[in-house]
């Protein structure tokens, strides 16, 4: 499907016809508009449809487009301000430092004199993508149509999550408070930075940041040149990566080199907070112990997960998918460390979804994408390591932390600690009840009535009975009131 679109796009582009059928693709999206490179890098995110290679491919897609004009820009930014540019910016270099599918950016310094970096969006373009969303859910409906089997892979919720995240980028207000997020999360963390965010000069369709300064981060000679040892670099871009995915569920979705610096204090040092993506606690640890598992080459534990975590149908076979796990990863996991590629792994693991009616996960699918770009990045940076053992420590002691003996006695306290917190309002709920029977806003079926007043021949009528309309009365207050 995805090599007779290349060729359809290429006859109405200017694309050269030669590489491979995803560098074709790429150039045809490229040439294509904004609308198309964000699909490009959507598709980038399906190997599961599309195969290694051509997602490969498409995750190097790179957001360089022509520039719009500078008056354009500077339109923009007083449009979205209500005030000159030169009230707001001391100076503004008309030159933009990057154009990317979405937006520019250009550098600037404040009106008190620091060194920003000031990101606008293009003219037209939130329009633009509204029609090609429309028709993106128009041709994601026609498949599901045409293709009843194919709903598992849930392409009208692929479209969906893309529009979200568009809806998001469309918004630099939503990028600055994830960057405002991010920045938290690592606050006090020397090993990585993030740029402080000029909240008196952000809005929706202008960000203005801190300027970063550093060397991109897989520019190995120029890093050793300025004293940085690139082992270290990765060890501590590793850790970040960790840090976002496990730590904190909160993770920057779009880290090609383009984003990432080695600052001059060897921090490393991330801009464009538009991607993001977020992982629940019992996903990250359902993760974890996946990768875990893999590790530890311990294929019976990493098929257990995905049923534990309801990825595949119960009825599927565990001894089936275990062998399936083992033929995908022995032959990754054989490699020189170096070449050990956990991002492919999860790959071809999404490649067998249709055997064991496996359900997609949009959300691991993103990751899988990250982890694709993150790797490429490391093995340049420094051919001989692999990103995911230098994590390796870290990721066993949040795994035990989280899932040990002591976690799950955290665990059951706190589920305690809930229910004691809820007593308090249960009471509260049952006297609101009470009242609203006492003043006929309940009303109770006669024959429990007369059950009630008849009992056991006591007058008392029956406990078990007094308890069931008790626990009625209950529920029904909770009902009302949660």
């Amino acid at each position: 499907m995805a090599v007779t679109l290349s060729r359809l796009l290429a006859v109405f582009s200017k694309a050269e016809t030669s590489g491979r059928p995803g560098q074709r693709l790429a150039r045809a999206l490229n040439e294509a508009g904004p609308s198309f490179i964000k699909l490009g890098q959507a598709m980038a995110t399906r190997s599961d449809l599309l195969g290694e290679e051509m997602s490969t491919d498409l995750a190097d897609l790179q957001d360089k487009l022509p520039s719009f004009p500078t008056d354009a820009a500077r339109a923009i930014i007083e449009e979205e301000f209500g005030r000159p540019v030169d009230s707001l910016y001391a100076s503004f270099d008309d030159a933009p430092v990057a154009a990317a599918s979405i937006a520019q950016v250009h550098f600037a310094v404040t009106t008190e004199g620091r060194e920003v970096a000031v990101k606008i969006l293009r003219p037209g373009i939130e329009a633009a993508f509204h029609r090609d969303l429309e028709l993106m859910r128009w041709v994601a409906g026609l498949i599901v149509r045409a293709k009843p089997e194919l709903r598992r892979l849930k392409p009208l919720e692929c479209v969906d999550a893309f529009a979200e995240t568009v809806e998001l980028e469309m918004d630099l207000r939503f990028e600055a408070a994830a960057a405002a997020e991010i920045a938290e999360n690592f606050a006090g963390d020397p090993d990585f930075r993030v740029p402080q965010v000029d909240w008196t000069r952000t809005g929706r369709r202008v960000m203005t940041t801190e300027r970063l300064s550093g060397i991109p981060l897989d520019e190995r000679d120029a890093q050793i040149n300025a004293g940085h040892d690139p082992e270290m670099v990765l060890q501590k871009a590793s850790n970040a990566s960790f840090r976002q995915v496990f730590r904190d569920g909160f993770f920057h979705a779009d880290v090609h080199p383009g984003n990432l610096f080695v600052l001059e204090s060897g921090a490393i040092g991330a801009v464009d907070f538009g991607i993001m993506g977020r992982l629940d606690l019992k996903t990250r640890r359902w993760l974890g112990g996946l990768l875990v598992a893999f590790l530890n080459r311990d294929f019976r534990r990493a098929s257990e997960i995905h049923f534990e975590a309801g990825w595949i149908p119960s009825h599927r076979s565990v001894d089936a998918f275990t062998q399936a796990c083992r033929s995908i990863a022995e032959p990754i996991l054989d490699r020189p460390q170096n070449e050990i590629s956990i991002a492919r792994l999860l790959g071809q693991l999404f490649q067998i979804t249709e055997t064991f009616q496996m359900e997609v996960q949009p959300q691991l699918l993103l990751l899988q994408k990250t982890m694709l770009v993150a790797e490429g990045t490391g093995r340049r940076l420094v051919p001989e390591a692999n990103m995911w053992f230098l994590a390796r420590p870290l990721i066993e002691e949040w795994m035990i932390e989280n899932l040990g003996p002591e976690a799950r006695i955290r665990d059951g306290i706190g589920n305690l600690a809930n229910a004691v917190d809820q007593i308090p309002r249960i009471f509260k709920d049952i006297e609101v009840t009470a009242a609203m029977l006492s003043q006929g806003q309940i009303k109770l079926h006669p024959e429990t009535v007369a059950a009630l007043k008849q009992g056991n021949g006591s007058g008392r009528g029956s406990p078990v009975l007094w308890l069931t309309v008790a626990a009625a009365l209950v529920v029904a207050a909770i009902f009302k009131f949660i």
